[in-house]
């Protein structure tokens, strides 16, 4: 069992009685419930004791108990003899799979709706299905004719690739945790941005490592000196980046800062690893990015999931010949292959793939000009930061408050997902992760909610004139 300590849980908690009116040990309850629900506390982690979180908070034993006693209560933790108490979420009665936030609007995902060409590629898909059949079906590379379309759209992106430098994946989240456990060893150091996407955290933690941030912000793209500082220093065996259209800022590497990256990764002999799902997903006019293995050494991941539909588990690795038979050697401990009528499916799509991807930017540019416009007339004081490409804003909302502000939305019936889990031990209070891939009714939806979170929250003592004064 996985237990989280007094020093870390505290981290995570940071602010929490900051931007509440409510008593001590229902603030705090508040807050583990929101750790708990966005996956910062995973399900089955074992909390501090009592003693030692009050300790840590500086408050007494008798808040802590009282806070963990509401969690109890309200079905959020599971105290075990012996074990102490454990993360879970309340029991409930079987509900059907689309129906598990029923009456919520859900904005915590950067995802758009299938594109309808979806159906016809299936049904061309099954009519090639019966060729594979006399196959055993595992497939741990995938089928030729995928990896092929798949190199092919490389090499007419300005990366000449081979079919045998690629493997098919059960979507990104796949490539990124059989990259890592294939890559890392306990106590190798990991190099990753800060914010960055929380899932591939959870992946390289998981391996052992010991993560390396380097910050990354809406106003200045990456930290240009802590990159090369964090490369040059700890010699990372592994660096996870998004070098375009990062999630959550958008923001875009310089070519001049992807050549002087990968150079000193490859004098530290650090294996670059870019995920470049969101790549082609340019909202602005303008030329594509290369992809970045053109500028030097890197590994490469992609995926339909954010271009074509999220339930299309189909995703991809680029690398050198010699890397992808060890991943094909490592994956079995894992899985033993990606589905053949998936993969038939994605191929089908990859002969109009320029046109999914032209109207995927013209949504993604409406939706994005709409929830900008949307947001500044809601909230005028919210630095809402142009975004080029991508699926989200990163939106510094002001004040440090984004769990908070979190919580209260789901009250409004929106969940969102709150600017620390996107970061390291609780950073990013002051920002809230906001996609712009939905309808114009949802998008105005969702701001009226987060109005009333917002207006909700005014009546806390941080959320004052005089505080916005100072802080926005």
């Amino acid at each position: 069992m996985v237990s989280l300590s007094a020093r870390l849980l505290a981290s995570l908690l940071r602010g929490w009685r900051e931007s509440t009116s409510a008593p001590a040990y229902t603030a705090l309850a508040d807050r583990i419930r929101l750790l708990i629900l966005d996956g910062r506390i995973p399900l089955g982690t074992r909390i501090p004791a009592e003693r030692d979180l009050a300790a840590q908070l500086g408050v007494s034993r008798t808040t802590v108990t009282a806070g963990y006693g509401e969690l109890r209560e309200s079905g959020y933790l599971d105290s075990i003899r012996g074990s102490g108490s454990v993360a879970r979420l309340p029991a409930r009665a079987p509900v059907s799979i689309d129906n598990v936030h029923a009456g919520y609007l859900d904005f915590s995902k950067a995802v758009m709706p299938a594109i309808p060409a979806i159906g016809e590629a299936a049904q061309r898909a099954a009519l090639e299905l019966p060729a594979y059949l006399g196959d055993s079906g595992f497939d741990p590379i995938g089928l030729p004719a995928l990896r092929a379309a798949i190199a092919d759209r490389y090499t007419a992106r300005g990366l000449p690739t081979e079919p045998e430098q690629v493997m098919v994946t059960i979507g990104a989240q796949h490539a990124i945790a059989l990259l890592a456990r294939t890559l890392l060893a306990r106590s190798d150091s990991a190099l990753v941005e800060s914010p960055s996407y929380p899932h591939a955290y959870e992946a390289l933690r998981l391996t052992g490592a010991r993560l390396v941030p380097v910050s990354v912000t809406t106003d200045d793209g990456w930290d240009e000196a802590g990159l090369e500082q964090a490369i040059q220093r700890t010699s990372p065996a592994m660096g996870y980046l998004m070098p375009d259209f990062h999630n959550p800022t958008g923001r875009s590497m310089s070519p001049d800062l992807k050549q002087r990256m990968l150079a000193l990764a490859r004098a530290q002999g650090t294996t670059i690893i870019a995920d470049e799902t969101m790549a082609e997903l340019a909202i602005d006019e303008g030329e594509a990015p290369l992809p970045l293995a053109a500028y030097g050494p890197a590994v490469l991941i992609g995926s339909v999931g954010k271009t074509v539909w999220g339930g299309v588990r189909i995703g991809w690795i680029r690398a050198e010949r010699q890397l992808i038979q060890r991943l094909t050697r490592a994956r079995s401990a894992g899985d033993l292959g990606t589905p053949a009528l998936e993969q038939l499916l994605v191929k089908n799509l990859f002969d109009q793939y320029d046109s999914i991807l032209e109207t995927r930017r013209m949504q993604l540019r409406e939706g994005r000009d709409y929830l900008t416009k949307a947001l500044a007339g809601a909230f005028p004081d919210w630095c809402v930061p142009h975004v080029a490409g991508g699926l989200t804003a990163w939106v510094n909302i002001g004040a440090p408050v984004s769990s908070q502000l979190t919580l209260a939305a789901r009250n409004e019936g929106l969940l969102l997902a709150a600017g620390p889990r996107f970061g390291i031990d609780g950073a990013f209070e002051r920002f809230l992760r906001i996609p712009f891939g939905y309808s114009q009714d949802e998008t105005d939806r969702a701001v009226t909610a987060l109005s009333a979170a917002w207006a909700s929250l005014s009546r806390g003592p941080l959320l004052d004139q005089n505080f916005l004064a100072e802080v926005v």
